[in-house]
């Protein structure tokens, strides 16, 4: 038998590796550019109730100031919340922060984004995507539960921290006890500061390793061709290092994986293995987790990123970034009601992001004097789109609501429903015209996706055919501004500010085409395409809503 003195200890090889990663983790934290200036931003932070802090990409703005602050006693008073403009930034990091310090996440430090919440009544460091700080808003307009309120990654101005900023100046004109800080990698953050009332500015200089940008010697005719050619330079000629590559969207990231894929295989043995990772919005979250994993010793990673990849998200050993300088910009017209996803030149602050990585409105909720009615009130308590509101409230109307609701859910994923890989398109695509039997319309497909998945049969086909009617009744209720007329030739005419547009060709009506239709929105791509797509009969919008509709109009549509 072994006997150990009470001033002994016995540690397994596990318990002394997990101190050891630990050990690094803390040494880690010590060499940011953040780490010099931990009490002179304390100090500013308790000074001032409104600061605006500056610092560049790596500076560890996101990671270590919920810490200092909780460190600082902070917490005693209130969750620490800290918004970030995506998902996936807002888990990455706040996974990060709990490595630091040693917790498990979900206990101190949490996340909370739309249909997860990973926060318990441990949690006192909280990340959360700006739109759900909004819903907080609705449920506890004082943020009572929370003592410092951090935006961060503010110069990406998206609308939800437009609406958080005008609340959140409202807010420490009656809390007083509450701090705001605002985070920005943009030098030029007078801006924040003038909103503010002259709030100051504290800067934090320097990055945590110097980075060295070279540019192309002049224009490039195709610049995905350019960024693979890069690629394979990088990593035959240039030392130890993870690349990251910037590109618009999932085409374009599946065609550049497609070409490095074969170009690789052509040199065989002669170059070291390149693992191509890739991160788009559209992709499923388990597949956005791969880069982060590991890669075999003596192997370089490929990063093929949107600009999903362009804030808060840190994927280490990256040491290369290639950015032609283009996203895909969604920009909504509200004139016309649609919005457009077009290639455009990033700007001057993305790019410099882009470098730190090495190291809507709607009548029925407002009266003609622009006041909210009594259906607006009911509205303005779900954090949806106003159009997905109205589609809820009238539901109660139809007796439908827990399947609208399920509907609407599942519209406010985006379009990422349907996971379409370059190379499985036709299975894909049989897989959800599945979901569109007896031409039911995208939406109440995307219902049967969710009752699939629940595992929900339906009685009888006529039951079938009465239930949908009052399931399109209350989505005609909330789109009924997005109504169009089928014309000649396959294209549809809207009713109001009339445009001549086409069903989406992954719709599940594209090639039925419904005299009459109501659509979720219409994007520009090569032509104006109507997505989620559901058939109407024209009586509907009149007694849906007289005020908008007469029905000589729709006749004459």
């Amino acid at each position: 038998m072994l006997k150990v003195d009470d001033e002994m200890s016995i540690e397994s090889p596990d318990i002394s590796k997990a101190k050891s990663e630990l050990e690094t983790l803390h040494e880690d934290r010590r060499t940011l550019p953040i780490y010099a200036h931990r009490d002179s931003l304390l100090k500013a932070i308790e000074e001032h109730q409104v600061l605006v802090i500056v610092g560049e990409t790596g500076s560890g703005k996101t990671t270590q100031i919920p810490q200092y602050l909780h460190e600082a006693g902070y917490t005693k008073r209130g969750k620490v919340a800290c918004t970030q403009p995506r998902r996936v930034a807002a888990m990455s990091v706040a996974a990060r922060v709990s490595q630091e310090m040693d917790v498990k996440l979900g206990h101190e430090v949490g996340y909370s984004i739309r249909f997860e919440d990973c926060t318990s009544e441990k949690t006192v460091l909280q990340y959360m995507t700006d739109g759900k700080l909004l819903r907080e808003f609705l449920g506890e307009p004082d943020l009572a539960s929370y003592s410092v309120i951090m935006v961060d990654e503010a110069h990406e101005r998206t609308v939800s921290t437009d609406v958080l900023f005008g609340l959140l100046k409202d807010l420490v004109r009656f809390r007083k006890d509450i701090k705001i800080l605002i985070s920005s990698a943009t030098p030029d953050a007078s801006k924040f500061s003038d909103f503010f009332d002259c709030a100051p500015i504290y800067r934090i200089p320097g990055r945590r390793y110097p980075v060295e940008i070279q540019y192309t010697k002049a224009p490039v005719a195709d610049y995905l061709d350019a960024a693979i050619v890069t690629v394979l330079q990088i990593h035959m000629t240039q030392s130890p290092g993870d690349i990251l590559v910037f590109l618009t969207g999932q085409e374009e990231i599946e065609s550049a994986e497609e070409i490095l894929k074969h170009k690789i295989s052509g040199f065989g043995s002669e170059i070291p293995e390149l693992v191509i990772s890739k991160i788009f919005s559209n992709l499923p979250a388990e597949l956005q987790a791969k880069i982060f994993q590991p890669i075999p010793i003596g192997s370089r990673k490929v990063v093929l990123a949107t600009n999903i990849a362009e804030a808060s998200l840190t994927i280490d050993g990256i040491n290369y970034v290639i950015d032609p300088g283009f996203c895909k910009m969604e920009a909504y017209n509200p004139r016309t009601g649609m919005e457009s996803l077009q290639v455009t030149s990033i700007s001057k602050a993305s790019a410099d992001q882009r470098a730190g990585r090495s190291g809507r409105t709607g009548h029925g909720a407002l009266n003609k004097l622009g006041e909210v009615t009594k259906v607006g009130r009911q509205m303005a308590e779900f954090p949806l789109d106003p159009m997905l509101s109205k589609m809820i409230v009238a539901s109660d109307k139809y007796k439908c609501s827990d399947e609208v609701i399920s509907i609407a859910a599942m519209l406010s994923v985006g379009n990422s429903i349907f996971y379409r890989p370059k190379d499985e398109q036709v299975h894909a695509d049989h897989a959800r015209m599945s979901f569109h039997t007896g031409n039911v319309g995208d939406h109440i497909a995307l219902m049967n996706v969710y009752n699939s998945w629940r595992e929900t049969n339906y009685s009888t086909q006529w039951c079938y055919e009465n239930y949908v009617q009052a399931i399109k009744k209350a989505i005609t209720s909330g789109f009924f501004s997005h109504s169009a007329r089928l014309q000649n030739y396959g294209s549809y005419r809207t009713v109001k500010h009339p445009r001549i547009v086409h069903i989406h060709p992954r719709s599940g009506l594209a090639d039925n085409f419904p005299r009459w239709v109501v659509y979720d929105e219409v994007v520009l791509t090569t032509k104006e395409y109507m997505r989620n797509v559901t058939e109407l009969k024209p009586e509907w919008l009149v007694e849906i809503a007289p005020h908008y509709y007469q029905m000589k109009e729709v006749e004459d549509a």
